[in-house]
């Protein structure tokens, strides 16, 4: 009898146990998901495809397909960089304009990837909300941007002087907007993945559109800075790859298997090389290194300037190392080509980390490439992954070491001075200008 209700009490125990396990595992799933839905999303994430054209595989068709991968590769490279070259010579705004659309592409890629392992839950306004967060973000940048470059161009335009004058606080308004919309949004049964999406969404915004308002600034400090470290990028990736294909033994990093030391190593010396000779040709036109600026007599954007000292022909004098092997004691360079090492060197030793952090984003959803855009090399995101670390990197070094304070921002705080405030500055500065010298030679040549 004794056994019997021992026996009773271990299958109640047992139950309850099982119940609980049970209770325990649906709540398990509720809290897991994210995960759980990576799993499923195996089959839900866009799989890239072969996109290659069908005159190239027919004309590639007797080559094997590490070959046939070089060929398609290489084709499509060179047409990248004759596109590239063709948007250089349309001029700034085109290139901004290319930037922006690289920006659009780049964001919608990453989203799709996220809409597409959280499908299932059919989340609200996931999809609207992420695409009126791009918005407010890119006018809160831009605004800015139009304010501090073009700062006559505002204040000549009554609409454009309201905006500016009030441009952070319409910002702040759009996106507190977007805040309530997220949280009315909000589905008991969702909370986590929302929560999840959310986060997603932003930190996107903040890879993505950040680093290409970084572009743009670079741009505006003229062309020669957005085109040699891009072009750095491009050539270490290709002298990489090239140094990889040909003498590739030693695996640099389990996150990328086909990446070498000897295609790293390699490409670090290229792009050093091609950094020198590049500045130094592009240094030469003032259309390269003059800063983009809006001229009021001709209601156009203009790249026409007295060059700076960086970019004006120096003598430099050799090791006595160097002396002993060329031969020569002094050689003459733009300094801009001693700036141009560092930024080689930051992408050819830094940059890859984007690439290597986009490989482990790929990873984690078990895709190949972030899309199928360009046939051979994935999407646009798989093409720019460095492009963004190397943005950053310009224009932290630009402010540090390169530009001093902004003018047109300068003026634009003191216009919207009280007129005794800017008297009060108007005589300092004379003051100052007098002491230095300066005001009797403006006068006398007036």
């Amino acid at each position: 009898m004794t056994d019997l209700r021992h026996r009773g009490a271990t299958e109640k125990e047992l139950q309850h146990q099982h119940s609980e396990d049970k209770g325990s595992e649906t709540e398990g799933k509720e809290r897991d998901g994210a995960s759980d839905n990576e799993t499923k999303s195996d089959s839900g994430v866009p799989v890239s495809a072969d996109d290659t054209p069908e005159v190239l595989n027919k004309a590639l068709s007797g080559l094997s397909s590490r070959w046939r991968n070089w060929w398609v590769r290489g084709i499509l490279t060179l047409a990248m960089i004759s596109f590239f070259f063709f948007i250089i010579y349309l001029g700034p705004i085109v290139l901004m304009m290319i930037v922006m659309c690289v920006q659009i592409k780049c964001f919608q890629e990453i989203i799709t990837i996220g809409y597409s392992v959280y499908h299932s839950y059919h989340l609200p306004w996931f999809r609207t909300l992420s695409w009126y967060f791009l918005l407010c973000v890119n006018y809160f940048f831009y605004g800015e941007t139009v304010t501090d470059y073009f700062f006559s161009l505002v204040q000549r335009e009554e609409p454009l002087r309201i905006l500016s004058k009030y441009h952070r606080f319409i910002s702040f308004a759009l996106y507190l907007t977007g805040f309530c919309m997220f949280v009315l949004s909000l589905v008991k049964k969702h909370y986590r993945l929302q929560f999840y999406m959310f986060g997603w969404t932003h930190v996107t915004l903040l890879i993505v559109v950040t680093q290409s308002h970084l572009i743009i600034h670079n741009l505006f400090e003229g062309m020669i800075w957005f085109i040699v470290p891009i072009s750095c990028v491009i050539c270490n990736d290709i002298m990489a790859y090239m140094f990889g294909f040909f003498f590739g033994r030693t695996p640099l990093i389990k996150l990328s298997p086909k990446k070498t030391w000897e295609g790293f190593i390699g490409g670090f010396f290229a792009t050093i090389v091609f950094g020198i000779l590049l500045s130094y040709v592009m240094a030469g036109y003032s259309y390269f290194v003059c800063p983009v600026e809006f001229n009021n007599d001709s209601n156009r954007f203009t790249v026409d300037c007295e060059p700076s000292e960086l970019f004006q022909l120096q003598s430099y004098g050799l090791p006595t190392v160097l002396q002993s092997i060329t031969g020569w004691t002094t050689v003459k360079l733009y300094p801009f080509q001693i700036h141009s090492i560092a930024l080689s060197s930051f992408a050819s030793i830094m940059g890859p980390f984007g690439g290597f952090f986009a490989s482990g984003f790929k990873r984690a959803f078990k895709i190949k490439d972030f899309a199928n855009t360009i046939p051979g090399h994935g999407g646009i995101m798989d093409r720019f992954d460095c492009q963004y670390l190397m943005a950053t990197f310009v224009n932290v070094y630009i402010a540090s070491f390169i530009r001093g304070p902004n003018p047109s921002k300068v003026i634009q705080q003191l216009l919207a001075l009280r007129l005794d405030q800017q008297l009060h500055i108007f005589n300092s500065l004379k003051a100052h200008l007098t002491e230095k010298g300066l005001l009797p030679a403006l006068e006398e040549a007036a």
